[in-house]
């Protein structure tokens, strides 16, 4: 049994599209022609990679699930083979696909970003957003081949770039504004939390401390959590690196008990990552390596 590199490739655009015509557009071709290539690729493979329902469109088979797994890593050994000759030729090219959640894209990205650019001008980055638990999924899954996000890092290879910690947030003239830190328990029911990576540090140190969590409540991003605030609704409880991506003019103070967290880059192993991802890496490192 022999793969067909072509029909691999139209078997990850639909599963990531998971729409015939998408997928069609992405890759210049008919719509015809997408469905025959998957046709053929599933009868070379003998396997039903999706299930056509009228409801819900295409929906992967679980051996569909597994074989995208697959072709992933067997496109990513495809670009290390391309990467790895241009970069014995002295001029590397490809693509690196990283996944950050916004508070990192908008702190740490951009500066790496051009550095990277300016020494690899033919290397493409392709950036998807989301909060850390999405794009661990995505490491996981190999849709991005690097996540930025937030501790707990579990079993990646992980460099920390930056140490953070949680603060919280008040309108000016609160009652609280003379107060040197804000104790989490004696104001446990007037607390504004934000999700977005933050959970587990703030839900660990509150079950170490026997804090009662109290869920009021809670909100996904770091703006809406700032307006809720400024809307004096709550104390908002966010990390000092989401804050700084974000403008605002509200107080901020320390907290009883502290929170931390650090910030990392992860793979699921740098040594097999293509070159163009370990020079991204080396990027962020010289940029935001902390003392660890």
């Amino acid at each position: 049994m022999s793969v067909n590199m072509n029909h691999l490739e139209v078997f990850m655009k639909v599963a990531e599209k998971m729409n015939m015509t998408e997928a069609s557009k992405v890759l210049f071709i008919s719509q015809p022609a997408v469905s025959k290539a998957l046709i053929q690729f599933e009868n070379t493979l003998q396997v039903k990679l999706f299930i056509r329902d009228k409801q819900n469109g295409l929906v992967l088979t679980e051996v569909g699930k597994e074989m995208l797994s697959l072709a992933r890593q067997m496109k990513e050994i495809e670009d290390k083979m391309v990467q790895l000759a241009c970069q014995e030729n002295k001029l590397l090219r490809g693509k690196v696909k990283i996944g950050s959640f916004p508070a990192a894209s908008t702190n740490l990205l951009p500066e790496a970003i051009c550095l990277f650019r300016s020494q690899y001008p033919d290397v493409t980055i392709e950036l998807m957003e989301g909060n850390t638990n999405q794009i661990k999924q995505w490491v996981e899954d190999r849709t991005v081949e690097i996540g930025i996000v937030a501790s707990p890092f579990d079993h990646y290879d992980v460099h920390i770039l930056e140490h953070d910690s949680m603060v919280a947030i008040m309108p000016e003239n609160h009652p609280l504004q003379a107060e040197h830190e804000v104790s989490l328990e004696q104001n446990r029911n007037d607390l504004i939390f934000c999700k977005g990576g933050h959970e587990s540090a703030v839900l660990n140190t509150l079950h170490e401390q026997q804090i009662p969590f109290q869920e009021s409540l809670t909100v996904q991003t770091a703006e809406t959590l700032v307006h809720m605030v400024q809307k004096k609704l709550g104390i908002g409880i966010i990390s000092k690196f989401t804050l700084s991506s974000v403008s605002h003019t509200l107080i901020v103070k320390e907290i009883i008990p502290q929170i931390s967290r650090d910030i990392g880059i992860i793979a699921h192993s740098f040594d097999e990552a293509t070159p163009a991802a370990r020079e991204f890496v080396k990027a962020l490192g010289q940029l935001y390596r902390s003392s660890e």
